[in-house]
């Protein structure tokens, strides 16, 4: 808001789905923030945990979206009369709506009118009638970074980063210490898991990459959710420091901030490891655009053919037999990728925040 402007009160802001699009919504949030005397962010289950480390954030409320869950639950009135409490417990000014390029923002405007927001701010292609004070249209068949789209809708709702923020993710500080799962800073982390079966990489090129850093010197660390405890046994093998399931969210974000780099699909930690500053070695899918969820402003370096047939299908699982876009990946590349990616941070000839390249496919 400009300067002189009066603080609102409480702003709602809401991002209803994972943890990674929670994060990228940060610099956003921080922008809402800056002129609000209180911040409450609604997401959903699989973001909570994310919501918690995000600067300028003061509550946080979860509630299970049935048109954004992949596994949704019905739409009851007693489902939305809980969300309605919510709402109206928090007692809003303003509540801003942040969604992907492909979610409708309007399902939950209408609840939130009906729970008696008094004004509203989201993006909308459709005509919202009443439902929105604030529609900010923008030209989706440009693929911007989601995080500045996001910025985007918090400025034409009035609110601005404040002096000296630069806009990147960011996490709360201090982080814990997490030396007792992983040694000094210096290793590298490895993270085969994904939210969706057409971003994985296969676990065998993950435990040939993780031997091979092994034995090019470099200490490799393995992360991954309770769920996917047997995929980092397997990929952590005899040379890696298997850490699945061991670690709470705030101690992941630490592991990755001591990391020098990280292998990583299109995944929450990637963006997480782009809010604590660690470059990445992206595994990277096409199924969506990279040039909106590629991690942002590390350096980066995206592996896999972005020109594949699943490109922008938003597929969760790979409609191409053979999965190609990244079995054609090979280990090799990861960790010829990893070496020259840590070789240029320690010279200085390393990309600057925002720098994406992709490797050779």
């Amino acid at each position: 808001m400009a300067a002189g402007t009066p603080r609102l009160g409480t702003v709602l802001v809401a991002r209803l789905d994972n943890a990674g699009d929670v994060l990228l919504a940060g610099p956003a949030i921080r922008a809402v923030a800056a002129s609000a005397r209180e911040v409450v962010l609604l997401t959903g289950p699989n973001g909570g945990a994310a919501a918690q480390l995000l600067p300028g954030v003061d509550q946080v409320l979860e509630w299970r979206a049935p048109w954004i869950d992949p596994d949704p639950l019905p739409l009851t009135r007693p489902h939305v009369e809980r969300l309605a409490s919510l709402a109206e417990k928090a007692a809003p000014e303003l509540a801003v709506i942040f969604t992907s390029f492909h979610q409708s923002s309007l399902p939950l405007a209408l609840l939130l009118r009906l729970a008696g927001v008094p004004r509203i701010a989201a993006i909308s292609e459709d005509y919202p009638g009443s439902l929105l004070d604030v529609r900010h249209i923008v030209d989706e068949t440009v693929d911007v970074p989601e995080a500045e789209r996001m910025l985007g809708l918090a400025r034409a709702a009035g609110f601005e980063l404040p002096p000296g923020d630069d806009g990147a993710l960011a996490v709360r500080r201090p982080l814990p210490s997490v030396d007792q799962f992983t040694g000094p800073p210096g290793y590298v982390v490895v993270h085969p898991g994904t939210s969706a079966p057409a971003r994985a990489w296969p676990a065998e090129h993950h435990a040939r990459t993780v031997r091979d850093l092994a034995l090019a010197g470099l200490r490799v660390v393995v992360t991954g959710d309770p769920d996917e405890q047997a995929l980092t046994a397997q990929v952590a093998g005899a040379y890696g420091t298997d850490l699945g399931g061991v670690t709470t969210f705030p101690e992941l974000a630490a592991v990755l901030a001591g990391a020098s780099a990280v292998v990583v699909a299109n995944t929450g930690p990637a963006h997480l490891a782009a809010a604590v500053g660690t470059p990445v070695v992206s595994l990277f899918a096409p199924v969506v655009p990279a040039e909106r969820w590629a991690p942002y402003r590390v350096p980066v370096v995206l592996l896999g053919d972005q020109r594949a047939p699943c490109q922008g299908s938003r597929a969760r699982v790979c409609p191409i037999p053979g999965h190609p876009c990244l079995s054609s990946v090979s280990s090799d590349e990861v960790v010829g990728t990893v070496l020259g990616l840590i070789a240029a941070q320690r010279d200085g000839s390393g990309r600057g925040p925002s720098g994406v390249t992709e490797g050779a496919r």
